[in-house]
Protein backbone atom coordinates (compact mmCIF):
# COMPACT_ATOMS: atom_id res chain seq x y z
CA UNK A 1 0.00 0.00 0.00
CA UNK A 2 2.82 2.44 1.00
CA UNK A 3 4.50 1.88 -2.64
CA UNK A 4 1.25 2.47 -4.31
CA UNK A 5 0.49 5.60 -2.25
CA UNK A 6 4.07 6.85 -3.13
CA UNK A 7 3.33 6.94 -6.71
CA UNK A 8 0.55 8.27 -6.59
CA UNK A 9 1.56 11.16 -4.62
CA UNK A 10 4.58 11.90 -7.08
CA UNK A 11 2.01 11.83 -10.26
CA UNK A 12 -0.30 13.93 -7.92
CA UNK A 13 2.21 16.28 -7.36
CA UNK A 14 3.10 16.91 -10.74
CA UNK A 15 0.02 19.19 -11.13
CA UNK A 16 0.80 21.50 -8.38
CA UNK A 17 5.00 22.17 -8.63
CA UNK A 18 4.33 25.16 -10.32
CA UNK A 19 1.93 26.56 -7.76
CA UNK A 20 4.44 25.77 -4.55
CA UNK A 21 5.01 28.86 -2.26
CA UNK A 22 7.33 29.97 0.31
CA UNK A 23 5.17 31.48 3.58
CA UNK A 24 7.73 34.25 5.32
CA UNK A 25 9.22 32.82 8.39
CA UNK A 26 7.73 33.98 11.69
CA UNK A 27 8.04 33.09 15.27
CA UNK A 28 4.48 30.78 15.97
CA UNK A 29 2.93 29.12 18.80
CA UNK A 30 1.54 25.91 19.71
CA UNK A 31 -2.48 25.77 20.72
CA UNK A 32 -3.17 22.83 22.69
CA UNK A 33 -6.87 22.59 24.66
CA UNK A 34 -6.22 19.63 26.80
CA UNK A 35 -7.40 21.19 30.04
CA UNK A 36 -10.49 21.73 31.87
CA UNK A 37 -10.14 25.47 32.42
CA UNK A 38 -10.27 26.63 28.90
CA UNK A 39 -10.79 30.18 28.05
CA UNK A 40 -13.38 30.97 24.90
CA UNK A 41 -11.53 30.60 21.84
CA UNK A 42 -12.32 34.06 21.23
CA UNK A 43 -10.31 35.46 23.83
CA UNK A 44 -7.67 33.08 22.74
CA UNK A 45 -7.73 34.06 18.87
CA UNK A 46 -7.48 38.21 20.35
CA UNK A 47 -4.67 37.03 22.66
CA UNK A 48 -2.47 35.92 19.59
CA UNK A 49 -3.46 39.03 18.03
CA UNK A 50 -2.72 41.57 20.55
CA UNK A 51 0.58 39.86 20.71
CA UNK A 52 1.31 39.88 17.20
CA UNK A 53 0.98 36.04 17.02
CA UNK A 54 0.61 35.26 13.23
CA UNK A 55 0.96 31.47 12.89
CA UNK A 56 -0.59 28.96 15.17
CA UNK A 57 -0.25 25.11 14.98
CA UNK A 58 -2.95 22.71 16.01
CA UNK A 59 -3.46 19.15 17.24
CA UNK A 60 -6.33 18.53 15.33
CA UNK A 61 -9.43 20.19 13.57
CA UNK A 62 -11.63 21.42 16.86
CA UNK A 63 -14.52 23.53 14.95
CA UNK A 64 -14.89 26.18 17.73
CA UNK A 65 -10.99 27.09 17.60
CA UNK A 66 -11.44 27.15 13.70
CA UNK A 67 -14.54 29.56 14.08
CA UNK A 68 -12.73 31.71 16.41
CA UNK A 69 -9.53 31.79 14.04
CA UNK A 70 -11.83 32.58 10.90
CA UNK A 71 -10.99 36.05 9.61
CA UNK A 72 -8.23 36.90 12.35
CA UNK A 73 -5.47 36.89 9.33
CA UNK A 74 -3.78 33.94 11.69
CA UNK A 75 -1.79 31.16 9.68
CA UNK A 76 -3.20 28.01 10.41
CA UNK A 77 -2.21 24.64 10.44
CA UNK A 78 -4.84 21.99 11.72
CA UNK A 79 -3.82 18.30 12.42
CA UNK A 80 -5.05 14.87 11.80
CA UNK A 81 -4.90 13.19 14.63
CA UNK A 82 -2.74 9.53 15.06
CA UNK A 83 -6.12 7.89 15.51
CA UNK A 84 -7.48 9.11 12.19
CA UNK A 85 -4.63 7.60 10.15
CA UNK A 86 -5.60 4.10 9.89
CA UNK A 87 -9.30 5.20 8.59
CA UNK A 88 -7.78 8.04 6.07
CA UNK A 89 -5.05 5.57 5.20
CA UNK A 90 -7.45 2.99 3.90
CA UNK A 91 -10.27 5.12 1.98
CA UNK A 92 -10.30 8.00 -0.63
CA UNK A 93 -13.63 8.81 0.54
CA UNK A 94 -12.88 9.29 4.45
CA UNK A 95 -10.44 11.95 3.31
CA UNK A 96 -12.55 13.13 1.11
CA UNK A 97 -14.62 13.49 4.15
CA UNK A 98 -12.03 14.79 6.54
CA UNK A 99 -10.73 18.08 4.07
CA UNK A 100 -14.28 18.65 3.35
CA UNK A 101 -15.36 18.80 7.25
CA UNK A 102 -11.94 20.48 8.62
CA UNK A 103 -10.15 22.39 5.87
CA UNK A 104 -13.00 22.77 3.10
CA UNK A 105 -15.96 24.63 5.00
CA UNK A 106 -13.42 26.79 6.54
CA UNK A 107 -11.28 28.32 3.78
CA UNK A 108 -12.36 31.39 1.20
CA UNK A 109 -12.95 34.79 1.72
CA UNK A 110 -13.31 36.01 5.59
CA UNK A 111 -12.52 32.48 6.68
CA UNK A 112 -9.67 30.46 8.25
CA UNK A 113 -6.17 30.79 6.30
CA UNK A 114 -5.50 27.21 6.61
CA UNK A 115 -1.88 26.67 5.26
CA UNK A 116 -0.91 23.02 6.46
CA UNK A 117 -2.18 20.34 7.53
CA UNK A 118 -0.30 18.20 10.00
CA UNK A 119 -0.73 14.23 9.12
CA UNK A 120 -0.27 12.37 12.60
CA UNK A 121 1.51 13.55 15.19
CA UNK A 122 5.02 12.33 15.83
CA UNK A 123 4.05 9.20 14.26
CA UNK A 124 7.56 7.95 14.18
CA UNK A 125 8.25 8.08 17.86
CA UNK A 126 9.82 4.49 18.79
CA UNK A 127 7.71 4.07 21.63
CA UNK A 128 4.76 3.96 19.50
CA UNK A 129 6.62 0.50 17.91
CA UNK A 130 5.79 1.55 14.51
CA UNK A 131 1.89 1.29 15.23
CA UNK A 132 1.70 4.50 12.62
CA UNK A 133 4.72 4.32 10.22
CA UNK A 134 2.85 2.53 7.44
CA UNK A 135 -0.11 4.52 7.54
CA UNK A 136 1.90 8.38 6.47
CA UNK A 137 2.75 7.76 3.04
CA UNK A 138 -0.89 6.74 1.56
CA UNK A 139 -3.03 8.89 4.20
CA UNK A 140 -0.63 11.59 2.41
CA UNK A 141 -1.44 10.34 -0.97
CA UNK A 142 -5.14 10.44 0.34
CA UNK A 143 -5.58 14.03 1.39
CA UNK A 144 -3.37 15.52 -1.63
CA UNK A 145 -6.17 13.69 -4.05
CA UNK A 146 -8.62 15.39 -1.77
CA UNK A 147 -7.22 18.72 -1.67
CA UNK A 148 -7.02 18.83 -5.58
CA UNK A 149 -10.42 17.81 -5.89
CA UNK A 150 -10.99 20.89 -3.68
CA UNK A 151 -8.73 23.18 -5.56
CA UNK A 152 -6.65 23.83 -2.24
CA UNK A 153 -3.79 21.24 -3.50
CA UNK A 154 -1.44 24.36 -4.43
CA UNK A 155 -2.34 26.80 -0.63
CA UNK A 156 -2.72 24.14 2.05
CA UNK A 157 0.01 21.73 2.13
CA UNK A 158 1.10 18.88 4.16
CA UNK A 159 3.31 18.25 6.70
CA UNK A 160 4.62 15.13 9.06
CA UNK A 161 5.92 16.60 12.46
CA UNK A 162 8.51 14.58 13.62
CA UNK A 163 10.40 13.76 17.08
CA UNK A 164 14.06 14.10 17.05
CA UNK A 165 14.04 10.48 17.86
CA UNK A 166 12.92 10.09 14.17
CA UNK A 167 17.20 10.65 13.46
CA UNK A 168 20.47 9.70 15.59
CA UNK A 169 23.90 10.22 15.35
CA UNK A 170 27.05 8.40 17.05
CA UNK A 171 28.72 11.44 18.07
CA UNK A 172 28.82 14.42 15.97
CA UNK A 173 25.90 16.38 13.89
CA UNK A 174 27.28 15.69 10.89
CA UNK A 175 26.84 11.67 10.98
CA UNK A 176 23.52 12.13 11.64
CA UNK A 177 20.96 9.44 9.85
CA UNK A 178 18.05 8.81 10.04
CA UNK A 179 16.82 5.22 12.11
CA UNK A 180 17.66 2.44 9.75
CA UNK A 181 13.72 1.14 9.69
CA UNK A 182 12.38 4.44 8.74
CA UNK A 183 14.73 5.17 5.90
CA UNK A 184 12.29 3.98 2.90
CA UNK A 185 9.76 6.14 4.24
CA UNK A 186 11.91 9.52 4.83
CA UNK A 187 12.86 9.05 1.58
CA UNK A 188 9.40 9.48 0.62
CA UNK A 189 8.30 12.06 2.64
CA UNK A 190 11.16 14.08 1.61
CA UNK A 191 10.40 13.90 -1.79
CA UNK A 192 6.83 14.78 -1.24
CA UNK A 193 7.52 17.78 0.89
CA UNK A 194 10.33 18.82 -1.92
CA UNK A 195 7.73 18.26 -4.61
CA UNK A 196 4.91 20.17 -2.70
CA UNK A 197 6.86 23.24 -1.61
CA UNK A 198 6.45 21.94 2.30
CA UNK A 199 9.04 22.21 5.26
CA UNK A 200 10.30 18.82 6.88
CA UNK A 201 8.93 19.52 10.55
CA UNK A 202 10.48 18.16 13.46
CA UNK A 203 10.20 18.68 17.46
CA UNK A 204 13.24 19.56 19.19
CA UNK A 205 13.68 19.40 23.07
CA UNK A 206 16.73 20.22 24.57
CA UNK A 207 14.79 20.58 27.85
CA UNK A 208 14.46 16.75 28.00
CA UNK A 209 17.71 16.59 27.07
CA UNK A 210 18.59 17.87 30.38
CA UNK A 211 16.10 16.46 31.97
CA UNK A 212 16.61 12.89 31.07
CA UNK A 213 20.19 12.81 31.27
CA UNK A 214 21.95 13.59 34.12
CA UNK A 215 25.68 14.58 32.37
CA UNK A 216 24.22 16.39 30.01
CA UNK A 217 25.68 19.87 30.46
CA UNK A 218 23.39 22.74 31.34
CA UNK A 219 24.66 25.35 29.70
CA UNK A 220 24.95 23.66 26.44
CA UNK A 221 20.67 23.38 26.42
CA UNK A 222 20.77 27.39 26.47
CA UNK A 223 22.06 30.14 24.22
CA UNK A 224 24.18 31.89 26.25
CA UNK A 225 27.50 29.84 25.28
CA UNK A 226 28.95 26.54 26.80
CA UNK A 227 31.75 25.62 28.45
CA UNK A 228 31.14 22.24 26.73
CA UNK A 229 30.94 22.82 23.20
CA UNK A 230 30.60 20.32 20.42
CA UNK A 231 33.60 19.96 17.94
CA UNK A 232 32.50 18.36 14.88
CA UNK A 233 35.16 18.74 12.32
CA UNK A 234 35.55 22.63 11.13
CA UNK A 235 32.60 23.49 13.07
CA UNK A 236 31.91 24.03 17.09
CA UNK A 237 28.45 23.58 18.59
CA UNK A 238 27.62 25.97 21.51
CA UNK A 239 24.47 24.52 22.06
CA UNK A 240 22.34 21.70 21.86
CA UNK A 241 19.68 23.08 19.50
CA UNK A 242 22.00 23.79 16.64
CA UNK A 243 23.84 20.38 17.02
CA UNK A 244 20.32 19.31 16.68
CA UNK A 245 19.07 20.58 13.87
CA UNK A 246 22.45 20.12 11.95
CA UNK A 247 21.92 16.51 13.42
CA UNK A 248 18.78 16.34 11.01
CA UNK A 249 20.31 18.52 7.78
CA UNK A 250 22.77 15.86 7.88
CA UNK A 251 20.16 12.83 7.89
CA UNK A 252 18.12 14.61 5.20
CA UNK A 253 21.90 14.76 2.92
CA UNK A 254 22.14 11.03 3.54
CA UNK A 255 19.06 10.38 1.35
CA UNK A 256 19.67 13.34 -0.86
CA UNK A 257 17.42 16.02 0.22
CA UNK A 258 20.19 18.44 1.86
CA UNK A 259 18.47 21.32 1.08
CA UNK A 260 14.73 20.91 2.27
CA UNK A 261 13.58 23.31 4.19
CA UNK A 262 13.11 22.78 8.10
CA UNK A 263 10.36 24.03 10.52
CA UNK A 264 10.36 23.54 14.12
CA UNK A 265 7.29 22.01 14.77
CA UNK A 266 7.59 22.28 18.88
CA UNK A 267 10.35 23.84 21.09
CA UNK A 268 9.88 25.22 24.41
CA UNK A 269 10.40 25.27 28.45
CA UNK A 270 8.34 24.45 30.90
CA UNK A 271 8.53 26.50 33.94
CA UNK A 272 7.66 24.23 36.97
CA UNK A 273 7.68 20.26 37.45
CA UNK A 274 11.36 19.44 37.34
CA UNK A 275 14.27 21.26 38.73
CA UNK A 276 15.46 22.41 35.45
CA UNK A 277 12.07 23.81 34.68
CA UNK A 278 11.24 26.94 35.96
CA UNK A 279 10.44 30.84 34.97
CA UNK A 280 13.98 32.02 34.87
CA UNK A 281 15.16 28.87 32.76
CA UNK A 282 12.22 29.42 30.54
CA UNK A 283 12.43 32.77 29.73
CA UNK A 284 16.35 32.03 29.46
CA UNK A 285 15.27 29.15 27.06
CA UNK A 286 12.96 30.57 24.86
CA UNK A 287 14.36 34.56 24.48
CA UNK A 288 17.75 33.05 23.46
CA UNK A 289 16.35 30.94 20.52
CA UNK A 290 14.01 34.06 20.08
CA UNK A 291 17.16 36.09 19.46
CA UNK A 292 18.90 33.42 17.87
CA UNK A 293 15.86 32.90 15.18
CA UNK A 294 15.56 36.50 14.56
CA UNK A 295 19.74 37.25 13.79
CA UNK A 296 19.18 34.59 10.46
CA UNK A 297 22.59 33.22 11.91
CA UNK A 298 21.63 29.78 11.05
CA UNK A 299 23.71 26.59 12.18
CA UNK A 300 27.43 25.71 11.00
CA UNK A 301 25.78 23.63 8.33
CA UNK A 302 22.70 26.13 7.17
CA UNK A 303 24.58 29.59 7.64
CA UNK A 304 22.33 32.36 7.01
CA UNK A 305 19.42 30.15 6.82
CA UNK A 306 17.11 29.81 9.51
CA UNK A 307 14.38 27.58 10.01
CA UNK A 308 11.06 27.88 8.09
CA UNK A 309 9.45 28.85 10.69
CA UNK A 310 9.45 27.83 14.66
CA UNK A 311 6.01 27.18 16.52
CA UNK A 312 6.49 27.72 20.29
CA UNK A 313 5.46 24.85 22.65
CA UNK A 314 3.14 26.11 24.27
CA UNK A 315 1.06 29.03 23.93
CA UNK A 316 -0.89 27.94 27.09
CA UNK A 317 -0.74 25.74 29.81
CA UNK A 318 -2.41 22.39 29.48
CA UNK A 319 -3.28 20.60 33.54
CA UNK A 320 -4.82 18.35 31.90
CA UNK A 321 -1.75 16.08 29.98
CA UNK A 322 -0.56 13.35 30.97
CA UNK A 323 2.11 13.37 33.32
CA UNK A 324 3.65 10.29 32.32
CA UNK A 325 6.66 11.92 31.17
CA UNK A 326 7.08 14.39 34.19
CA UNK A 327 5.09 16.91 35.98
CA UNK A 328 6.44 19.17 33.41
CA UNK A 329 4.66 18.04 31.23
CA UNK A 330 1.33 20.70 32.30
CA UNK A 331 3.43 23.41 32.44
CA UNK A 332 4.61 24.43 29.07
CA UNK A 333 2.85 27.64 28.09
CA UNK A 334 4.54 31.15 27.86
CA UNK A 335 0.75 31.95 29.21
CA UNK A 336 -1.04 30.75 32.24
CA UNK A 337 -4.41 28.85 31.18
CA UNK A 338 -6.12 31.92 31.19
CA UNK A 339 -4.00 33.90 29.04
CA UNK A 340 -1.61 35.94 31.73
CA UNK A 341 1.96 36.37 30.86
CA UNK A 342 3.93 33.75 33.07
CA UNK A 343 6.94 35.98 32.40
CA UNK A 344 8.80 39.02 30.12
CA UNK A 345 9.57 37.94 26.65
CA UNK A 346 10.10 39.48 23.61
CA UNK A 347 8.79 37.38 20.37
CA UNK A 348 10.57 39.60 17.90
CA UNK A 349 6.97 40.62 16.60
CA UNK A 350 6.80 44.30 17.58
CA UNK A 351 5.82 44.04 21.37
CA UNK A 352 8.57 43.93 23.85
CA UNK A 353 6.81 42.33 26.11
CA UNK A 354 3.85 40.10 26.14
CA UNK A 355 0.29 41.35 26.39
CA UNK A 356 -2.25 39.24 28.78
CA UNK A 357 -5.49 37.92 27.65
CA UNK A 358 -8.64 40.40 28.18
CA UNK A 359 -12.25 39.69 28.77
CA UNK A 360 -11.59 36.01 30.57
CA UNK A 361 -14.98 34.96 31.71
CA UNK A 362 -13.77 33.62 35.13
CA UNK A 363 -16.04 31.93 38.11
CA UNK A 364 -17.04 33.90 41.12
CA UNK A 365 -13.89 35.10 43.03
CA UNK A 366 -14.23 31.69 45.59
CA UNK A 367 -11.64 29.18 46.09
CA UNK A 368 -12.36 25.82 48.70
CA UNK A 369 -9.50 25.15 51.42
CA UNK A 370 -9.05 23.03 54.35
CA UNK A 371 -11.40 23.64 56.91
CA UNK A 372 -9.86 25.04 60.28
CA UNK A 373 -11.90 23.45 62.60
CA UNK A 374 -11.66 19.69 61.25
CA UNK A 375 -8.96 17.43 61.95
CA UNK A 376 -6.96 16.18 58.57
CA UNK A 377 -5.88 13.33 60.20
CA UNK A 378 -7.82 11.16 57.66
CA UNK A 379 -7.49 13.33 54.44
CA UNK A 380 -5.22 11.35 52.45
CA UNK A 381 -7.99 9.14 50.64
CA UNK A 382 -9.62 12.75 50.07
CA UNK A 383 -6.33 14.15 48.76
CA UNK A 384 -6.30 10.87 46.38
CA UNK A 385 -9.24 11.50 44.90
CA UNK A 386 -8.90 15.31 44.39
CA UNK A 387 -5.32 14.94 42.43
CA UNK A 388 -6.56 11.80 40.29
CA UNK A 389 -8.85 14.11 38.87
CA UNK A 390 -7.35 17.64 39.06
CA UNK A 391 -3.90 18.96 38.99
CA UNK A 392 -1.18 19.07 41.89
CA UNK A 393 1.52 18.56 40.15
CA UNK A 394 2.39 22.61 41.52
CA UNK A 395 2.73 20.77 45.12
CA UNK A 396 5.84 18.54 43.79
CA UNK A 397 9.42 19.19 44.14
CA UNK A 398 10.36 22.17 41.48
CA UNK A 399 6.64 23.19 41.59
CA UNK A 400 5.95 26.59 42.18
CA UNK A 401 3.55 25.50 45.48
CA UNK A 402 6.24 23.02 46.47
CA UNK A 403 6.66 23.49 50.96
CA UNK A 404 3.69 25.27 51.53
CA UNK A 405 2.91 23.01 54.58
CA UNK A 406 0.35 19.56 55.01
CA UNK A 407 -2.82 22.29 55.19
CA UNK A 408 -1.98 24.39 52.26
CA UNK A 409 -1.03 20.98 50.20
CA UNK A 410 -4.60 19.63 51.44
CA UNK A 411 -6.25 23.80 50.65
CA UNK A 412 -4.02 23.44 47.02
CA UNK A 413 -5.64 20.50 46.07
CA UNK A 414 -9.36 20.85 47.40
CA UNK A 415 -9.40 23.94 45.34
CA UNK A 416 -8.23 22.45 41.91
CA UNK A 417 -10.74 19.59 42.03
CA UNK A 418 -13.44 22.52 43.54
CA UNK A 419 -12.71 24.63 40.27
CA UNK A 420 -12.75 21.97 38.23
CA UNK A 421 -16.14 20.72 39.17
CA UNK A 422 -17.12 24.51 37.85
CA UNK A 423 -17.64 25.46 42.00
CA UNK A 424 -20.09 22.94 42.50
CA UNK A 425 -20.73 23.61 46.60
CA UNK A 426 -20.80 19.72 46.37
CA UNK A 427 -17.15 19.02 45.22
CA UNK A 428 -15.91 21.50 48.37
CA UNK A 429 -17.28 19.10 51.39
CA UNK A 430 -14.82 15.91 51.49
CA UNK A 431 -16.46 14.69 54.12
CA UNK A 432 -16.64 17.75 56.02
CA UNK A 433 -12.71 18.37 55.71
CA UNK A 434 -13.42 21.73 53.02
CA UNK A 435 -14.92 24.78 52.87
CA UNK A 436 -15.82 27.23 50.98
CA UNK A 437 -14.00 30.81 51.11
CA UNK A 438 -14.09 34.58 49.65
CA UNK A 439 -11.21 35.51 50.67
CA UNK A 440 -8.15 34.23 48.28
CA UNK A 441 -5.65 31.57 50.02
CA UNK A 442 -2.72 32.27 47.38
CA UNK A 443 0.26 32.45 49.20
CA UNK A 444 3.86 33.85 47.54
CA UNK A 445 4.49 32.45 44.43
CA UNK A 446 1.95 29.70 44.56
CA UNK A 447 -1.28 30.70 43.41
CA UNK A 448 -4.52 29.41 44.07
CA UNK A 449 -6.56 29.70 40.48
CA UNK A 450 -9.85 30.36 39.41
CA UNK A 451 -11.76 28.22 37.12
CA UNK A 452 -12.92 29.89 33.58
CA UNK A 453 -16.85 29.85 33.65
CA UNK A 454 -16.83 27.45 29.97
CA UNK A 455 -20.32 28.13 29.50
CA UNK A 456 -19.70 31.57 27.86
CA UNK A 457 -17.35 28.70 25.16
CA UNK A 458 -20.61 28.28 22.95
CA UNK A 459 -20.65 31.15 19.87
CA UNK A 460 -23.64 33.46 19.82
CA UNK A 461 -24.91 32.62 16.20
CA UNK A 462 -26.39 34.73 13.50
CA UNK A 463 -28.69 33.85 10.52
CA UNK A 464 -30.55 36.11 7.76
CA UNK A 465 -32.74 34.08 5.52
CA UNK A 466 -31.91 33.07 2.36
CA UNK A 467 -34.78 35.16 0.40
CA UNK A 468 -33.86 38.22 2.66
CA UNK A 469 -36.23 39.76 5.15
CA UNK A 470 -33.33 39.19 7.99
CA UNK A 471 -30.29 41.97 7.99
CA UNK A 472 -27.32 40.66 8.27
CA UNK A 473 -26.02 41.01 11.70
CA UNK A 474 -29.82 40.17 13.43
CA UNK A 475 -29.71 37.87 15.46
CA UNK A 476 -32.70 35.76 14.76
CA UNK A 477 -34.03 32.78 16.01
CA UNK A 478 -33.35 29.48 13.39
CA UNK A 479 -37.17 29.14 13.59
CA UNK A 480 -37.31 32.68 12.98
CA UNK A 481 -34.46 32.60 9.82
CA UNK A 482 -36.40 29.40 8.44
CA UNK A 483 -35.41 28.98 5.58
CA UNK A 484 -31.51 30.46 6.68
CA UNK A 485 -28.03 31.10 5.98
CA UNK A 486 -25.79 31.28 8.74
CA UNK A 487 -24.09 34.35 8.49
CA UNK A 488 -21.35 33.67 11.29
CA UNK A 489 -20.70 33.32 14.70
CA UNK A 490 -19.37 35.10 17.51
CA UNK A 491 -18.13 35.20 21.01
CA UNK A 492 -21.02 35.65 23.96
CA UNK A 493 -18.89 38.78 23.89
CA UNK A 494 -19.40 39.94 20.92
CA UNK A 495 -21.95 40.34 17.70
CA UNK A 496 -21.91 39.97 14.19
CA UNK A 497 -21.74 43.35 12.62
CA UNK A 498 -23.08 44.52 8.89
CA UNK A 499 -19.62 44.06 7.24
CA UNK A 500 -19.29 40.65 8.32
CA UNK A 501 -17.24 40.83 11.55
CA UNK A 502 -16.98 39.93 14.85
CA UNK A 503 -17.19 42.96 17.20
CA UNK A 504 -17.32 43.61 21.23
CA UNK A 505 -20.78 43.75 22.33
CA UNK A 506 -21.16 46.38 25.86
CA UNK A 507 -23.22 43.88 27.29
CA UNK A 508 -22.23 40.09 28.75
CA UNK A 509 -24.90 38.07 27.88
CA UNK A 510 -24.45 34.75 27.71
CA UNK A 511 -24.50 32.81 24.51
CA UNK A 512 -27.52 32.21 22.62
CA UNK A 513 -28.61 28.69 23.38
Amino acid sequence: MAARAAALLAAILLGVLGAARRADAAIGVNWGTVSSHRAPPGVVVDLMRANRISKVKLFDADPGVLRALAGSGIQVMVGVTNGELASIAGSQAAADAWVAQNVSRYVGRGGVDIRYIAVGNEPFLTSYQGQFESYIIPAMANIQQSLLKANLASYVKLVVPCNADAYESASVPSQGVFRTELTQIMIQLAAFLSSSGAPFVVNIYPFLSLYQNSDFPQDYAFFEGSTHPLVDGPNVYYNAFDGNFDTLVAALGKIGYGNLPIAIGEIGWPTEGAPSANLTAARAFNQGLINRITSNKGTPLRPGVPPADIYLFSLLDEEQKSILPGNFERHWGIFSFDGQAKYPLNLGLGNSVLKNAKEVPYLPSRWCVANPAQNLDSVSDHMKLACSMADCTTLYYGGSCYGIGQKGNVSYAFNSYYQQQKQDPKSCDFGGLGMITYLDPSMGECRFLVGVDDSLRKPRCYFHRAGGGGAVGQQLSPQQAWPQVTVGCCTSQQHWHAEMKCIQDQDQEKAMG
